[in-house]
């Protein structure tokens, strides 16, 4: 052989590469890897993420209330006459503040509250991430039920093309007649529509997984057996037991009740006196006419003259030390803001109980799917077995010459439509397993194999 040939010949198999579908070409992702994934890159893990650092920052301000605030600057400005405030300070080159809450009630509550309001913001981070698990293995076990229906239907539809050129040639013969020819082409025509709907639910969920890993949709295959067994499921009351005090959307709803509770009682509190700690430094400016108001008027030639001279002198450097002490007496709009926060606790307190029957509700209401859908998954794996084997009786009689080719058309259309609801009942099921599980808090454990 010529290196002219072997050359030609390499540059083929290149190009036949090349041009391969890159679905040919992709690895299959497991489902572990996909829900890391979209962990990693869904958007409602960051706005969760961001929710929960806001939170945190919020109960970090009210915390800090009982650290001095430190701040300095300068009131420099014209005086006529006594020098007058300036915001609320004298006229001063350069002063000094700061402050800080001493002993509040009120503000004690506020700040336990706004601790609650972080423990809730983790809370709906813990069940965001629930919610992107299951979304991203639903949609994977939808993808591998889609692409196992694909392989299956392109069986069936080269099938279904043989059997409608055989009776399209037995209908010129007159062995069949033009009604038969119809029924082949109809056959093969619902195969072409069962792939266009398979292909295109595929495609649609291959771009929403993309857009929830972050992996290209066109090189993104699943692999079925990457999928886990879920647990076997617990009894009723255990269920019930486990959703009432492990799903993230229940424990919510209670730490909010309690953070608003805990609201009311610090607006109730305002009105029972606090206390502050204050102090401040200025130096003062000569030019703002201080000394004109401090000058002693009598002469210092007597022991109290002298000290009058000495207390009233004007001097640059000023401080004041002390606390600042509040006794409400009367504030009829905080008594008002706190019958709203009473309001507003028995509120969420009654939604907290609303959430808890709603799940356990949910969860017995899953638990009842869950054996009903694996009935149904019974039911119609046996009848897609009996199927497969009226199909093979039938290739059987087709080959000893007792059995139409008509017999053989309908054996295979029964056989994939059994297979059709065999893989919905059983995505039916997995839809219905993985409700149970994010239910009773267990989803993530089963998904990452976490414990």
């Amino acid at each position: 052989m010529t290196t002219s040939c072997r050359g030609a010949r390499t540059a083929k198999w290149i190009l036949a590469v090349v041009l391969l579908p890159s679905s040919l070409l992709a690895e299959p992702v497991s489902l572990k890897r996909v829900v890391e994934l979209a962990l990693a890159h869904a958007t409602g893990a960051g706005i969760a993420a961001a929710d929960e650092q806001r939170a945190a920052a919020g109960y970090r301000e009210l915390r800090d209330n009982y650290i001095p605030q430190l701040s300095t600057g300068a009131g420099l400005g014209y005086s006529y006459g006594f020098p007058l405030a300036l915001e609320g300070s004298a006229p001063a080159l350069f002063n000094v503040n700061t402050q800080s809450a001493l002993l509040n009630p009120s503000l004690h509550d506020f700040i336990r509250a706004a601790k609650a309001d972080s423990a809730v913001a983790s809370l709906k981070t813990k069940d965001e991430r629930n919610q992107i698990i299951q979304d991203a293995a639903l949609s994977y076990a939808e993808l591998a039920k889609w692409e196992q229906r694909l392989a299956k239907l392109q069986e069936t539809e080269a099938d279904a093309n043989k059997m409608q050129a055989a009776v399209a040639a037995r209908v010129r013969e007159g062995v069949d007649s033009e009604i038969d020819g119809k029924r082949a082409m109809l056959s093969a025509a619902r195969v072409r529509l069962r792939l266009a709907e398979a292909q295109g639910a595929a495609d649609v969920l291959r771009e929403h997984l993309s857009k929830l890993t972050g992996l290209s949709a066109a090189n993104l295959q699943t692999d079925p057996d990457s999928i886990p067994a879920p647990p076997a499921p617990a009894p009723n009351q255990m269920a019930a037991k486990d959703a009432a005090t492990s799903n993230p959307s229940v424990e919510s709803a209670v730490e909010h009740a309690r953070a608003q509770y805990l609201r009311a009682q610090g607006e109730h509190k305002a009105l029972w006196p606090s206390i502050d700690f204050a102090a401040q430094y200025a130096l003062l400016s000569r030019f703002n006419n201080y000394q004109n108001y401090y000058i002693p008027s009598k002469p210092c030639n007597t022991s109290l003259g002298e000290f009058l001279c000495v207390t009233n002198q004007f001097q640059q450097n000023n401080a004041t030390v002390g606390v600042s002490i509040r006794f409400p007496l009367f504030n009829a709009s905080q008594r008002a803001r706190a019958q709203a926060a009473d309001a507003d606790a028995l509120k969420a307190t009654k939604q907290a109980e609303a959430a808890k029957n709603q799940v356990s509700e949910e969860t017995l209401r899953l638990q009842r799917s869950v054996a009903q859908m694996q009935a149904a998954r019974d039911v119609a794996q046996l009848e897609y077995e009996i199927a497969e084997k009226t199909l093979t009786s039938v290739q059987t009689r087709i080959d000893a010459g007792t059995a139409t080719l008509h017999d053989l058309d309908d054996a295979r259309t029964q056989a994939s439509e059994r297979f059709i609801a065999l893989q919905d009942v059983t995505f039916e099921l997995q839809r219905s397993q993985l409700g149970v599980l994010r239910s009773t808090g267990d989803l993530e454990k089963w998904a990452l194999g976490t414990h």
